[in-house]
């Protein structure tokens, strides 16, 4: 059982002038625990005067500090070699008010080497010895630790970069090892695929989590602002207890769905997390971390959603689909119950109530539907049994005639097609949304011309390409957020047994929209 510990956010600041970072860890140390310094940042001239009135910044913070000049192969901003590194250090007092210094293993490698004949050595017990690797994660990574763990640091901290989000587990695994082994540890999986380790790493013993003062402010890849570790993710309340949830993707760090269930959970008064995994290898993903037959970390997860482009291939990971999630083809709600994994669809009814309340029965209505993926054939498989007359548009002619014959509709090619006389027109792609460019339409005005409705079911940006377009050609519009909500509602009741009232995901989607 791991001892609760208190949790802390260590809040980076990184300026080239001593005035810019006397300002920014000011506003650190109203946001964080802790404040690291990042000295490597500093212009050259700079430095030798603003480490004169560093000592003076570090007792204005009230805050513990960690100073900090890395080099530009661990992700500093100069290019340091290993000499001027060494002899900063041995410059440094080891009675000033700097709670912790945070040092690269090669340098405290060198003080503790026989050959070492420096006067001064850092004080070992506010001392982080530390390792960075931007290049993946390496594969000797239990050796690095174990040649860290050998040297006098009080605390150890390695930080990888993830390629995917099963690269977590030998860090969360790192963790363990530490605890057991009575080590004071910050173990980070870095860029968007290891934010789990970020938000999960102080529950499982790290020593602190770094959060960005703001998002331009980061200084490492996959950094999450401070506030939204506080707010957002509620990161002190999480322990072992909590529940897991969250969005499976690639990519996924661009969705609201966080916003939504974690205030959903808040709201509820749930003890549980909706956390973003961005995921490229969706079998290895629900093998290695997921089912609980086969997963190598003991988690409290509860559920999943599955958005592109996961939403058929995550079939073959389940035990059990609902029967119309089978006709639809795609799960986008996958349920942890027992030792089983349960998968359901929430798209298929979450797309049709906005469009009934907009536009009331669709029985007998021409619907075409873009795309030909997950979403478009739950679009498809819904529309259906309103009634309508549905048509498949796709970019890709193989698989759009691939769903449109599972359905036993018509398909055509989107190149030039007019959708003068259709009812609805559904959008049911990416294109135009954040990650799929936001510039993008996947028709214009000339084509929507003549079509009464147009149903965007991107949501982020709140007004699309395509919704711009559809206003010019004079069609009515609808966006995707009212669709989000109604689907995520119907996870919620599925992971917790419970409602919660549409406003408070829809304000909490609408606020992180607006940014």
């Amino acid at each position: 059982m791991i001892v609760n510990r208190p949790v802390r956010i260590c809040v980076p600041v990184c300026e080239k002038t001593f005035a810019a970072l006397k300002t920014a860890a000011l506003k650190a140390a109203e946001l964080g625990d802790m404040v690291e310094l990042r000295l490597d940042g500093l212009d050259a001239a700079e430095f030798d005067s603003a480490i004169k009135h560093i000592a003076e910044l570090v007792r204005s913070l009230l805050r513990p500090t960690i100073i900090t000049l890395r080099p530009t192969e661990e992700g500093g901003y100069r290019d340091l070699d290993y000499s001027s590194r060494y002899a900063f250090w041995s410059s440094r007092s080891p009675h000033d008010d700097v709670e912790f210094f945070d040092i690269e293993r090669d340098v405290v490698a060198g003080f503790t080497s026989s050959d070492n004949h420096s006067p001064v050595a850092p004080n070992w017990a506010r001392t982080i010895c530390s390792y960075h690797n931007f290049k993946g994660m390496p594969a000797n990574l239990a050796e690095i630790y174990e040649q860290m763990a050998n040297s006098p640091a009080r605390i150890l901290k390695i930080a990888v970069e993830a390629g995917d989000v099963t690269d977590c587990l030998p860090v969360f695994h790192l963790l363990d090892r530490a605890r057991r082994e009575g080590r004071e540890m910050i173990a980070i999986a870095m860029g968007s695929s290891g934010i789990a380790t970020r938000i999960l790493g102080p529950s499982r013993g790290s020593f602190l989590t770094y959060g960005a003062l703001e998002n331009e402010s980061a200084t490492a890849p996959g950094q999450v602002e401070a506030h939204e570790l506080k707010s957002l993710y509620r990161i002190q309340k999480i322990d072992l207890k909590t529940i897991i949830c969250g969005l499976v993707g690639m990519p996924a760090v661009y969705s609201v769905s966080p916003h939504m269930h974690n205030a959903a959970f808040e709201s509820g008064n749930v003890d549980g997390v909706y956390l973003p995994f961005e995921v490229r290898d969706v079998a290895s993903f629900f093998k290695r971390m997921v089912h609980p037959r086969t997963r190598e970390i003991d988690w409290n997860l509860r559920g999943l959603s599955v958005t592109a482009p996961h939403k058929a291939s995550v079939l073959d990971c389940l035990d059990w689909i609902e029967p119309a999630a089978k006709e639809i083809g795609a799960v986008n709600t996958v349920v942890v119950e027992a030792d089983t994994l349960r998968g359901y669809n929430t798209d298929a009814a979450g797309l049709v109530a906005p469009l009934v309340q907009s536009i009331g029965s669709l029985n007998g209505l021409r619907v075409a539907v873009i795309g030909a993926g997950g979403a478009a054939s739950a679009a498809v498989w819904a529309l259906q049994r309103q009634n309508a007359n549905v048509s498949i548009f796709a970019r890709d002619p193989e698989k759009g005639r691939s769903l449109a014959d599972r359905f036993d509709i018509s398909c055509q090619a989107l190149a030039q097609i007019s959708f003068t006389g259709f009812d609805v027109v559904v959008n049911a792609t990416p294109v135009g949304s954040i990650a799929g460019g936001i510039k993008q339409t996947p028709a214009t005005a000339r084509q929507l011309t003549g079509a009464r409705l147009i149903y965007d079911l991107v949501y982020n940006p709140g007004e699309t390409e395509l919704l711009r377009q559809a206003s010019k050609a004079g069609c009515e519009t609808l966006g995707g957020l009212d669709m989000l909500v109604a689907q995520a509602r119907l996870q919620y009741k599925l992971w917790t047994g419970r409602t919660t009232n549409p406003s408070v995901m829809h304000g909490a989607a609408t606020t992180a929209l607006r940014g």
